[in-house]
């Protein structure tokens, strides 16, 4: 008896059974309650029950569990290799388009254009390393300056977090789930147009970066060495070479302005090509069109003179499925496409049900606290400059931040690891990332090495000042603010995911895009009065939430405004009868979002079936557990 309330505690059996469902936070913990009896005997319970186990089922479980490590490997390679196809099938879909786009110099040295190209260019091809190359390449053959580069590699960056942002809507399906793993996901966003918006206009105002790498590369005498080391390489390309292989030099052509190459297919048709440079006997108008130091003379009355002739000889070709197939890349590139994110779905969700099936119970929560918790005092801010190391190193070995945070992003939705530990896991990512580029620029040849290599410094500068803006002093660790305060949006209305994606990597970079083309002053028209009534909104927020009497009566809340101006509800009926008509009339593959009203009344009132993915030992602190089941209230005494 407590408090008026008779407690059933339950059976051994039960609370092991409930320790892999129900152990949570060590919340309420008075000596008396029911929480302090979970958690002080459920581990004699399960051990009790253990010792129940013969050899056999001791051996079972052993097996069991080489079994689920074994999948949890093949399925974890798996989407590794759907990533790698994927984008593949971006760069075949939109890779001559993102060459068409780089061709524009005039537009490139804008810097707010070259920002938003960088982003468009990124998201097409799904590569921040491709899109990094075509600048080099660009760079090298003089079309584009040093200094009109680093825009667009400031838009690499954002244009590379496309990709965990799309992981992280497939796990939907669990709405706190959903929550935790789209504001993993987003961290990495807000990160990116945060630095993004500090950095640009330094940088366009002073060129602190391109002066910075231009000081570091005149310091040293910096020679070439090795290409960067195929790791993580080694072991997918015999998978996905075997699907597609991609000449990626196309798209390079295009935007360095080559007219022969739009009319090549990236599909590589012979994987083994020797090149022979012969001389060859022209003739010439005059004496005058000769090459000095090339043989010149007269024969009859024809002026003739030698050439080098270069002609490929095709020597083997190539093995992958789409070799022999007269298709064009668009079709090609559609059928990837639509493959390859059907695998990623599979693998991610197969991935996370294994996860949460070996993670349970006190398992589970060791984990947890052992890649959440910080040092002991007062060394615990080491803790995350360590997480920032791990990041980049793990970056380092996969050489790609989409493949690394897209890993992480299942982790963080079924709870292993917190927002605050991704976030310099990912801080890390963005710096890993770029080493791998200053190594392979440190491949480049002698004549391409000092802008190669310049353009990989600024990008590594550009994160290492993001990092010192945005992390070392946690007041300033906004992006985890604002990730998760547009997580727990997300996980009310899942359809915003979608908007969210299109809105910041498609349609606000193509509208930007298109007023740089129409002049700079119809961009400043047009964007200053957005961003000064952001900056309002924002503010009247803040002063609404902390000091709402210092604002006058009507702006203490926004009621006076029409309902849809300030609430999302209205068009969440609009975007819900729309999946509603769409899982009756034409198909049933919106019933993964449809959302009736009985599923928002009484969600909170009825108990959710646990599943093999719901895991509650794994939820964070913060977010609140159900009664245990075998809890039985009875009338106060």
């Amino acid at each position: 008896m407590e408090g008026g309330t008779l407690v059933r505690w339950p059976s051994w059996k039960t609370l092991c059974l409930a320790q892999t469902q129900h152990l949570s936070s060590p919340r309420e913990q008075h000596p008396h309650s029911e929480a302090w009896w979970w958690q002080h005997h459920a581990n004699d319970g399960c051990h009790f029950l253990e010792t129940e186990l013969d050899a056999k089922g001791k051996v079972m479980r052993v097996l069991t569990s080489i079994v689920k490590f074994i999948l949890l490997v093949g399925f974890l390679y798996m989407f590794v290799c759907s990533l790698d196809v994927l984008s593949s099938a971006f760069q075949l879909v939109g890779g001559k388009a993102a060459g068409d786009i780089f061709q524009d110099n005039a537009v490139l040295s804008n810097p707010v254009a070259g920002l938003v190209i960088g982003v468009l260019v990124t998201v097409l091809v799904q590569s921040s390393s491709t899109s990094s190359s075509i600048v080099v390449s660009m760079v090298s053959s003089g079309l584009l300056e040093v200094q009109s580069a680093v825009p667009v590699i400031m838009g690499a960056n954002i244009g590379t977090s496309v990709t965990n942002t799309i992981v992280a809507m497939m796990q939907a399906g669990d709405r706190n789930e959903f929550r935790r793993a789209f504001a993993g996901a987003t961290v990495h966003d807000f990160f990116n147009w945060l630095s993004v918006l500090i950095l640009l206009p330094l940088e366009a105002a002073t060129g602190v970066l391109y002066k910075l790498t231009k000081i570091v590369i005149d310091s040293f005498n910096i020679q070439g060495g090795d290409n960067a080391p195929d790791l993580l390489n080694v072991i997918t390309d015999p998978l996905t070479s075997a699907i597609i292989e991609l000449d990626k030099t196309v798209i390079s052509d295009i935007a360095t302005g080559d007219p022969a190459a739009r009319n090549k297919s990236l599909i590589k048709i012979w994987c083994k090509t020797e090149k022979i440079t012969t001389l060859l006997n022209i003739t010439v108008p005059s004496a005058a069109n000769c090459t000095t130091g090339v043989p010149c003379w007269e024969e009859g009355n024809k002026t003739w003179t030698q050439i080098n002739v270069t002609e490929t000889i095709n020597l083997e070709r190539c093995n992958h499925i789409f070799a022999y197939a007269n298709l064009p890349d668009l079709a090609v590139g559609l059928i990837l496409l639509a493959l390859s994110l059907l695998i990623l779905c599979t693998c991610l969700i197969l991935i996370v049900k294994l996860l949460n099936s070996m993670l349970k119970g006190q398992v589970a929560v060791v984990i947890k606290k052992v890649l959440n918790t910080d040092f002991p005092f007062p060394f615990g801010w080491v803790t995350g400059y360590i997480a920032i190391l791990v990041g980049a190193g793990m970056t380092f070995i996969v050489q790609s931040s989409s493949v690394f945070t897209s890993a992480i992003t299942p982790l963080v939705g079924i709870g292993v690891i917190s927002l605050e530990r991704a976030y310099p896991l990912t801080l890390g990512s963005n710096i890993g990332t770029t080493t791998t580029a200053i190594l392979a620029a440190m491949a480049a040849p002698g004549e391409t090495l000092a802008n190669s290599l310049q353009i990989a410094l600024c990008h590594f500068f550009f994160n290492i000042a993001g990092i010192l803006l945005w992390y070392p002093i946690p007041f300033t660790r906004i992006p985890i603010r604002l990730a998760r305060a547009l997580g727990n949006r997300t996980a009310n209305y899942r359809w915003f995911a979608a908007i969210y994606l299109l809105l910041c990597f498609f349609l606000m970079p193509l509208t930007i895009l298109g007023l740089s083309l129409a002049g700079w002053q119809a961009l400043v028209g047009v964007a200053v009065p957005i961003v000064v009534l952001a900056i309002f909104i924002i503010i009247v927020n803040l002063m609404q939430t902390r000091c709402p009497r210092y604002l006058p009566s009507r702006l203490r809340n926004w009621d006076f405004l029409p309902r849809p101006l300030h609430s999302m509800a209205p068009w969440d009926g609009v975007v819900m009868s729309g999946m509603a008509f769409c899982g009756t009339r034409c198909c049933c593959c919106c019933k993964c979002c449809q959302k009736t009203e009985d599923e928002e009344k009484g969600g909170k009132e009825r108990k959710k079936s646990q599943e093999m993915y719901d895991n509650p030992a794994l939820t964070r602190d913060d977010e609140p557990l159900e009664a245990p089941k075998e809890t039985v209230k009875a009338t106060q005494l």
